[in-house]
């Protein structure tokens, strides 16, 4: 029995070492951030014609950069495809309960829940109406992509209806897209996945790193809201935003930076697995001045201390089984990078439901307030 806990302990460690060397830092990056106040909407500019055969285009969106307390522009560009048959899900900002929450993108068979929020270029809301894959060649949608028709032959029209002109570039809250997954989009969620490659990892660095792209300095309006291919921020073919964003930050503390809610102890340590987190947090004993309401708090209090406990026991057991299937089949490094962001994400789920579940328990315990008439 011991033999069988180290053997799958070892497994687990690997699996996570394994994840963290293959999977991008930019992905790190964003998974957790909590901001309290949304991104500006999206700026109107035109598409780059596409380099070549193979390219697909992924959209420009805001990220939010931790270090410099503000939002950046990562300008849309395109991108070859990992493998033939790929589709690039755009990522999206979802308001988490606590503050906005950015969904990072992925590649996969086909194009899941991105928000709602109308990218443009084929990506109105749902789905994609820029292009299809027929056998090994992409096929480009020209009713909505520019494409050189001279350099690539791959190409048919299909006029599309969009309605959806809102630019809000964030779902949920306070004036954000009202939009919830659709059938098929959940389904896309369950095909196997592939996190941003090297070169979108490093379109993201260089526009972290750009001055200009941050939301305090060009108001929404970026001077480089779209490149030919990643990284190309310098390039002749770089377009510039014809309308901005219209960025209205709430106003800074007095150490003069924006109000931004931490993360979860999930995101905070990187933890991708229930055990990893630290224990339950005991609410505070309730004090009403009422001994017998008190005894009455503090057992609901127990039974949700109790009840939290149990639901990290269920989910860190059903992921060590797909760690035992993930070793039984000897799924390859991409299934297990999908697998284990997958478990972070229902781990910082459940810390996040946690917390908030103790929150309210303790609002509700509060002592009322007494009024003067």
């Amino acid at each position: 029995m011991v033999s069988r806990n180290l053997s799958m302990r070892a497994v687990r460690t690997f699996l996570i070492a394994l994840f963290m060397l293959a999977m991008p830092a930019a992905s790190f990056a964003q998974v957790g951030i909590s901001v309290s106040f949304g991104p500006p909407e999206l700026p109107v500019y035109e598409q780059p014609v596409c380099p070549g055969d193979g390219y697909l285009w992924t959209p420009g969106y805001w990220a939010w950069d931790n270090d410099g307390e503000d939002y950046y522009w990562v300008p849309g560009t395109w991108v070859l495809a990992p493998e033939v048959g790929f589709l690039w899900t755009p990522g999206y900002w979802g308001w988490g309960g606590r503050g906005f929450v950015f969904y990072d993108g992925y590649w996969g068979p086909h194009v899941g829940f991105y928000g709602g929020i109308n990218y443009g270029f084929g990506y109105f809301g749902h789905g994609y109406e820029g292009g299809r894959w027929d056998h090994d060649h992409f096929y480009y949608n020209r009713a909505v992509n520019r494409v050189d028709e001279r350099e690539v032959h791959n190409v048919y029209e299909s006029r599309v209806v969009n309605e959806n002109n809102v630019r809000v570039s964030y779902n949920g809250g306070s004036g954000g897209i009202n939009e919830r997954p659709r059938g098929e989009e959940e389904a896309a969620a369950r095909d196997r996945h592939l996190p941003p490659v090297r070169d979108q990892v490093q379109h993201v660095q260089a526009a972290r790193s750009n001055p200009q792209l941050r939301a305090a300095s060009n108001h929404g309006k970026p001077p480089i809201a779209a490149t030919p291919r990643p990284g190309a921020l310098n390039d002749r073919g770089v377009v510039t935003a014809k309308e901005g964003g219209h960025y209205n930050p709430p106003a800074r503390t007095g150490n003069n930076t924006p109000s931004r809610t931490e993360p979860s102890a999930a995101s905070r340590n990187n933890v991708f697995h229930p055990k990893e987190l630290p224990p339950v947090q005991h609410p505070a004993p309730p004090n009403t001045g009422n001994t017998r309401t008190d005894q009455k708090y503090q057992q609901q209090q127990e039974k949700l201390v109790q009840r939290q406990n149990q639901e990290r026991q269920n989910l860190q057991q059903k992921q060590e089984q797909e760690h035992q299937r993930l070793a039984q089949q000897k799924a390859s490094d991409s299934r297990t990078q999908q697998v284990e962001q997958r478990h972070q994400q229902q781990t910082q789920q459940l810390q996040q439901k946690h917390e908030q579940q103790q929150q309210q328990i303790q609002q509700k315990q509060a002592p009322k307030s007494s009024t003067h008439k």
